[in-house]
């Protein structure tokens, strides 16, 4: 597997660093170690901006690189030409980098700590999960699938680890449906296909 841009292992080597100071407890990418950035991340103080954005880059980064770690994928990070992105500038850097699992979901990492900081979708920053327009209405049905729980562990890290692994799986069935390969029931999508990111 190749590895992650180096400007992603910077930031997520900063995470690493930071809980460590934090917590007293060193964090090694892997699924075992989010309850520790979930708790790390509820003592960021929210009234200081400065230190949240770089909390937000960071620990995004160290997410992102668990989840490609565990499940496969590739950063997807805008080209940047002539000192202007494609697009809108983003707010910071790492804001706007996503992580592609080799089903097609994407997500923004930066995004999921920001509401896991917040305890709250926020309008700055995609939260949302994402997958080819074909895979929307199984990705749907899958997270509607998924029981109740409460706010805080909606938004952790180690719920949203859990959600991208159940709906990766539910993608691989249907690819191997899709293919022939059926070893397995595979639910039927709603008739309904939504126009956008899926939550």
């Amino acid at each position: 597997m190749e590895g992650p841009p180096a400007r992603v292992s910077e930031y997520a080597e900063q995470a690493v660093t930071y809980v460590r100071r934090a917590l007293n407890v060193p964090i090694e990418y892997d699924s075992n170690t989010l309850p520790l950035l979930d708790h790390y991340l509820r003592s960021v103080p929210k009234d200081q901006p400065a230190a949240t954005t770089l909390v937000i880059a960071t620990s995004g980064a160290y997410f992102g690189e668990v989840i490609r770690r565990r499940l496969g994928g590739r950063w997807e990070i805008p080209v940047v030409g002539n000192g202007v992105s494609h697009g809108n500038p983003p707010r910071f850097e790492g804001a706007d980098w996503r992580v592609v699992l080799p089903t097609g979901i994407s997500f923004s990492p930066a995004g999921f700590v920001a509401a896991a900081i917040a305890q709250a979708d926020l309008e700055d920053f995609d939260s949302e999960i994402d997958a080819p327009t074909r895979m929307r209405p199984h990705v749907e049905q899958a997270l509607a699938r998924m029981g109740e729980m409460s706010v805080e562990e909606y938004y952790s890290l180690c719920n949203r680890l859990d959600t991208l692994e159940h709906v990766h799986e539910v993608l691989v069935a249907v690819a191997a449906q899709l293919m022939g390969n059926v070893d397995e029931d595979v639910p039927e999508p709603a008739n309904d296909e939504p126009s956008g990111p899926v939550n």
